[in-house]
């Protein structure tokens, strides 16, 4: 129970900090009415709610995951943590399918799965963002396409 409401109350302030740092996001003049604050304020405040849930009422008998679990969520957050220095200067789609190959893995060890899920999330994801939702996303790094 001690470790459920450290927990709780280490995601409640990671999370406070998350949407105090939202705030401080900039807008410009031709924002949409929304803004690009109110995503990241909104996501804080879910994650501070549920890491409130956990410390006041946590599990009466918590048990934790083995080594070999804990070991596929830390490649997990590295993996990540990797995929996101790598988008900028590799582009969308080389980091996006190496990544998504990899998690895929951890969920279902079938290696042919895992690359075909990689690169068909990877061209999928792009061009729904791309074209779809309009952001823009670099495909390739600048080295490849001049």
């Amino acid at each position: 129970m001690v470790s459920d409401r450290i927990f709780g109350a280490v995601v409640t302030l990671v999370a406070l900090a998350y949407v105090a740092s939202a705030t401080q996001i900039q807008t410009s003049f031709l924002a949409d009415p929304v803004g690009p604050r109110t995503f990241p304020i909104l996501v804080g405040s879910v994650a501070a709610f549920c890491g409130i849930l956990v410390a006041f009422k946590p599990d009466p008998d918590p048990t934790w995951p083995v080594l070999r679990t804990m070991g596929a969520l830390v490649l997990a957050v590295v993996v990540l943590v990797g995929y996101a220095y790598a988008l900028k200067p590799l582009g969308f789609l080389i980091p996006t399918a190496i990544t998504a190959a990899i998690l895929s893995y951890q969920i279902n060890p079938n290696p042919k799965r895992a690359v075909l899920a990689g690169v068909g999330l990877s061209v999928g994801l792009f061009f729904i963002f791309k074209f779809a939702l309009g952001l823009g996303l670099v495909a390739l790094p600048a080295a490849l396409h001049g």
